[in-house]
């Protein structure tokens, strides 16, 4: 395409330079940029791209985009005001509008998201719809499943695996849609089919995020303007915030009798080995009872969610019914098959909320000890590990204090600070610094009855030290233990 096609209808403040210049490439990163390349200048938090010019230049860049003045360059250049927006933009026309060639379900919210997608993309898959996933675990199109290093990615790579699902022939994709994704305009041009609002926390304040809590409900709400139909959690505090902000058609979703998907007569149970919650659905598409093979509260929230995704694509309740009752979400609450009398999870839970949240959710599915296994990471907040340690020790039977992502920081100060919240609790604790031996540990102690959670990386795959970065997987390492047991072990503390 020529530079001049990919520019239309952005305002051009200044130019320079033959605008028919034939682009084959979008680059954002320098050491990407080749002949034919359009380099996008992005400043970041981190380095400023306008600084890269001369690199890309040597690397023989046919075109420039910029926000800042720059001098005399040998190649046409073109400033405009934002080039986080200008990226979208020419990204979006380069691949030929993909959003608009799929149905796109976004869902944006504090907690929640990952596992609304994953809900959302299994019920579709059920009803043969084949659908794509973006977000913070992994991008997934079709049997591929690449790893995700951001929860929403960059606009180019994001338009770019949007084109690569229409190319493979998906109708659909679910995609989680962050604050920072909004913010910085990662999404800006793509069409959604529907939005979905899960709820809003005090998270993500600080230098490189959101100012106020005012700042990050408004990033979150910029989804709706691109969305055809939005979905709210009607049970939130800021509801009436977020519904006001919206004015094209809305449905809602809750426990209340106002809510357009609901749950009613609500029920924690336990079925084919997998701890859930029960629920009779009341719908504008359909009523009837629903299992959700995750345990908590806040699973009924994320299903209702993804029903009323479904719902809006006229996908049927049995779809909804056998997708959910057997829904796995990596590092989410995550049941290791054991094959013995006592349960293992794995889950994200990496702060003191969250963490009271999990251990206080699953006691209710424990009749033996609940048992939780974490540590906490290096070069982050120290009261994060203090208040971990303090709710492991007043809500957990047995804590397994052992290493998270330690960082440069040393691993067993870390611990020492976690004890300092733990100790005074009076709760029974261990401490293993290493991981995987921590572990084997806390499986071969398991006695009937009893649940171990493995809490803080969730579905994480790595370790990160100060000197080296090894493979490390909290699911596969407890599935090794398991299978290491002995056919008549029952562990004993």
């Amino acid at each position: 395409m020529q530079v001049q096609e990919l520019l239309k209808g952005l305002e051009i403040l200044e130019a320079h330079g033959d605008p028919s210049v034939e682009i084959d490439s979008i680059v954002y990163d320098s050491r990407k940029a080749r002949r034919g390349s359009l380099f996008v200048c992005i400043e970041g938090y981190v380095t400023d791209g306008h600084r890269y010019i001369n690199q890309a230049l040597e690397q023989d860049a046919s075109a420039i985009l910029v926000q800042k003045p720059v001098g005399d360059l040998d190649v046409p250049w073109f400033r405009i005001a934002d080039t986080r927006r200008g990226l979208a933009h020419v990204s979006d026309l380069f691949f030929n509008h993909p959003s608009g060639r799929l149905s796109l379900v976004g869902i944006t919210g504090t907690k929640g998201k990952t596992t609304a997608t994953y809900m959302t993309k299994a019920i579709f898959d059920a009803d043969s719809r084949r659908t794509g996933l973006i977000g913070t675990v992994a991008n997934i199109i079709g049997d591929e499943v690449t790893f995700a290093s951001r929860t929403t990615p960059e606009s180019y790579d994001l338009q770019a695996l949007l084109d690569e699902m229409c190319d493979r022939g998906l109708k659909h994709c679910v995609m989680e849609v962050s604050s920072q994704g909004l913010m910085l305009e990662r999404v800006y041009g793509c069409r959604f089919t529907s939005g979905i609002f899960t709820n809003l926390f005090h998270d993500h304040i600080g230098p490189t995020e959101h100012a106020t809590m005012e700042d990050y409900l408004a990033a979150k709400l910029r989804l709706f303007a691109q969305c055809q139909y939005a979905m709210i959690n009607c049970d939130i505090d800021c509801f009436s915030q977020v519904r006001e902000a919206i004015s094209g058609p809305c449905l809602t979703y809750g426990l209340t009798d106002q809510a357009d998907v609901r749950a009613k007569n609500i029920t924690k149970t336990t079925r084919n080995h997998r701890s859930g919650t029960s629920f009779d659905l009341q719908s504008p598409w359909y009523r009837g009872e629903v299992f959700v093979g995750m345990p908590g509260l806040f699973n009924v929230y994320n299903a209702l969610a993804a029903i009323a995704a479904a719902g809006l694509e006229g996908i049927g309740l049995e779809a909804v019914r056998s997708s959910l009752s057997t829904i796995a979400v990596p590092g989410r609450v995550q049941p290791i098959p054991t094959g013995r009398p006592f349960q293992v999870i794995v889950d994200y839970a990496h702060n003191a909320v969250s963490l009271e949240n999990l251990l206080s959710t699953l006691r209710e599915y424990t009749t033996g000890r609940l048992i939780v296994l974490f540590g906490n990471g290096g070069d982050r907040a120290r009261s994060r590990r203090f208040e971990m340690g303090e709710v492991a020790g007043r809500l957990a039977d047995l804590a397994v204090i052992t290493s998270d992502n330690p960082r440069t920081e040393d691993p067993l100060a870390i611990i020492d600070d976690i004890l300092i919240g733990l100790t005074p609790t009076g709760g029974q604790h261990v401490v293993i610094p290493d991981r995987r031996a921590a572990i084997f540990w806390s499986v071969g102690a398991a006695q009937p009855g009893d649940m171990i959670i493995i809490a803080g990386k969730g579905h994480e795959n790595y370790q990160i030290f100060k000197d080296r970065t090894i493979h490390f997987d909290d699911a596969e390492t407890a599935a090794e233990a398991i299978a290491a047991l002995e056919p008549e072990k029952n562990g004993q503390v």
